[in-house]
């Protein structure tokens, strides 16, 4: 008995923590439900209490305890008041990173191992090597894998994982298709096997950003212009807009062939968003602050790619993979499920093989080696 730990894991009322626990109590581990109370903003529909009676339904066909973590203030403070100060300051911030980062992996971690767990396990797409087991010893270095399903794969999220944090972390679904998942659901009597997945902004679901972050950051009427500096439309604010975005704004002067337009550059002083259709790429992709104008995209020279600065960059493998030196090919995303890119890293420079648009400051570029998640940084 001496030797079963303890595991707390991350009952959100889905399917996928649903099965990890199940999975986790079959491997003879004791486990624990933990659901995550999270903030909610006012005038939107809770659905935190239905989320917890779903947990609840989960603890009760598996026979575990369930504790309810209240992170309320935590949430607020450090995931939605973060993501609000980065839309002010004209970056478009990733707040499921910071989720990860904070929440999941900071306090809840944390909790658990106060309150005498081993380990934490969450739903999440992703997978450690080797997988991390009852035996694991403490000083074997841990990868981070990308999942199974490359449609489910969430390794893009959890760059900013570190080795201490690893070691102390589960992915029992990792290894999965969200097909054998749900089957699993059924063997197991889940009352989740036919409930829809979660859609949006991490714990807080289906949310409008516009509409959302019109509460906290006034609307201001400003120009669309094209690549020739030309009106072309008009939009509610500069501000909201991220670079590669392609909805939100309005267009008043058509042409005869109408091609999808994208957002390639803004101008938060100005408040103009100038857009691009993608078969005629602009030779600068840039964000103008209100203190300089900084290139993030610049094509190089012979046509060889561009390059971004990064900033808060995180080596989930310090000790094997010395990156702030190499010239190594690797490969990176600057956005969620986006097909992999060639680029090289020279200290906190991602000089990419080919050029990219889309990129914007406060995403997560991420790097990887075939399907070994490295870390990433801030895109500054």
């Amino acid at each position: 008995m001496e030797n079963i730990k303890k595991v707390f894991v991350g009952l959100s009322g889905g399917v996928d923590s649903a099965v990890s626990a199940a999975l986790l109590k079959k491997e003879g581990y004791d486990v624990t439900g933990v659901f995550i109370k999270a903030w909610t903003p006012e005038g939107y529909p809770c659905t935190w209490k239905e989320d917890r009676r779903s947990a609840m339904r989960v603890a009760a066909v598996l026979d575990i305890p369930l504790i309810t973590l209240d992170l309320e203030k935590e949430y607020k403070k450090e995931v939605v008041d973060y993501m609000i100060a980065e839309y002010k300051a004209g970056r478009t911030p990733n707040p499921d990173v910071v989720c990860n980062k904070e929440i999941k992996f900071g306090h809840f971690l944390k909790f658990a191992l106060k309150n005498g767990a081993d380990f934490v396990a969450t739903g999440h797409y992703c997978q450690t090597s080797p997988p991390t087991k009852i035996s694991t010893k403490l000083d074997v270095e841990v990868l981070l894998l990308e999942g199974k399903d490359e449609n489910k794969d969430q390794s893009y999220f959890l760059w900013t994982l570190t080795q201490e944090q690893l070691k102390h972390i589960l992915f029992p679904i990792g290894h999965l298709q969200k097909s054998e998942v749900r089957k699993l659901a059924e063997k197991f009597n889940l009352p989740q096997a036919t409930r829809k997945d979660s859609q949006g902004l991490c714990f807080l679901g289906k949310v409008d950003m516009k509409e959302f972050l019109s509460r906290y950051i006034p609307e201001k009427r400003g120009d669309v212009l094209d690549l020739e500096s030309k009106k072309i439309g008009h939009h509610s604010g500069a501000l909201f807009f991220t670079i590669g975005e392609r909805h939100g704004f309005t267009i008043t002067k058509k042409t005869e062939k109408e091609v999808p337009l994208y957002v390639v550059s803004k101008d938060i002083k100005k408040n103009t968003i100038t857009v691009s259709s993608k078969t005629s790429p602009p030779t600068k992709i840039s964000t103008k602050l209100d203190v300089a104008e900084t290139p993030l995209s610049l094509p190089r020279r012979g046509g060889q790619g561009g390059e971004v600065l990064l900033k808060d960059i995180n080596l989930i493998n310090p000790t094997s993979l010395k990156l702030r030196r190499t010239k190594e090919n690797l490969l990176c995303r600057i956005r969620y499920r986006q097909e992999k890119v060639g680029c090289k890293i020279e200290g906190n420079r991602i000089i990419f093989d080919k050029p990219q648009m889309g990129v914007s400051p406060g995403q997560s570029l991420v790097l990887y080696n075939g399907e070994i998640c490295l870390g990433g940084g801030i895109i500054s």
